[in-house]
């Protein structure tokens, strides 16, 4: 059974393709291969949403090598080199850059006005990313993925696993702008549900150990993961790190539960990124990302990790486990 939360309305499905675009990505000329720059987080050997792209592209009739060129660039934990990288993509001529993540999308807003920007991001609007979801304006559009609801209702299914818990450790990326406001959007909950919480942070493999040293020795009852794609490039090593230390994981995807979080609670990046490809399909055909509305997240995971739960020594309610879309055993 999908568990549901209070949700804005899905916006209307895309519209037919609008006026041509002016710029770099106008409706491709036969005699012209479209090329698209890829950029996120992670390793190329260590990103989970490639494949879903490519099929994505795939399924709408684009072929690598044949009507379709990729460029795809990663900058592992090294937030530093994304500016970098974006003038790589646009000295490679792409007609559109696809990115993930506050950081990535906004240093390819501050290159180029002209390139259009297909986006999965946390919280585009409250981000200054887009004027506005049902017309973006500017360049870019995309999808949004909800993370401060999502993250308030984490708050809310951490205290039905461990209604015991009082003190809830915050793990943030310094690097990702958008977390000081989710923190400061979630704090009602917090409130409301009798949590404490403090701030810990993480941006390379080796602060997890010592960020869950201290969360043990203040002592966190649980972790809250902020949405951040650095996590989840990380997700094997984070979890080990917090088994060793004994601190049960909240964290946003189903790939960070397989890996060893106690529970997830979100939209299926995965079909987020399939889906972006409607969004560079229209763009190619013409559409204008100004006028192409930025939607929110329609699959929604709940996923619990048994083997983590027994090995923390925890029980978790049966109603939950019937809630849930997989349990892992």
């Amino acid at each position: 059974m999908t568990v549901t939360i209070g949700r804005r309305e899905l916006l209307a499905t895309l519209g037919g393709a609008a006026a041509a675009w002016p710029f770099a990505a106008r409706a491709q000329q036969p005699d012209k291969t479209p090329r698209v720059g890829y950029l996120r987080s992670g390793a190329p050997n260590n990103d989970p949403y490639h494949e879903s792209f490519v099929r994505g592209m795939h399924d709408l009739g684009y072929v690598e090598g044949r009507n379709i060129a990729f460029e795809f660039r990663h900058y592992g934990d090294d937030v530093g080199s994304i500016p970098s990288l974006v003038s790589d993509l646009l000295r490679a001529k792409v007609d559109i850059i696809v990115a993930a993540g506050t950081p990535a999308i906004r240093a390819a807003q501050a290159a180029t006005q002209t390139t259009p920007i297909v986006m999965i991001a946390a919280d585009p609007l409250g981000m200054g990313l887009i004027a506005g979801l049902a017309r973006p304006g500017g360049n870019t559009t995309g999808l949004a993925l909800l993370s401060t609801e999502l993250t308030a209702k984490r708050l809310e299914l951490l205290k039905e696993v461990m209604p015991q818990a009082v003190r809830v450790a915050i793990l943030q990326q310094p690097g990702n702008p958008a977390h000081p406001v989710f923190i400061d959007e979630i704090q009602p909950t917090a409130r409301s549900l009798a949590l404490t919480f403090r701030i810990f942070e993480a941006s390379r493999s080796e602060d997890f150990e010592r960020s869950f040293a201290l969360m043990q020795e203040w002592p966190a009852d649980a972790v809250i993961v902020l949405d951040d794609s650095v996590f989840i490039s990380y997700r094997a090593i984070m979890a080990e790190s917090a088994a060793r230390h004994r601190l049960p994981l909240i964290c946003g995807f189903q790939e960070m539960t397989r890996a060893g979080c106690l529970f997830s609670y979100s939209v299926s990046l995965k079909d987020m990124w399939y889906r972006l490809a409607t969004y560079v399909d229209k763009i190619l055909k013409g559409a204008q990302p100004s006028d192409l509305p930025v939607q929110q997240g329609a699959k929604f995971e709940f996923v619990i990790n048994l083997k983590t739960a027994n090995a923390l020594g925890l029980d978790v309610p049966p109603t939950l486990l019937t809630r849930a879309d997989e349990v892992i055993e």
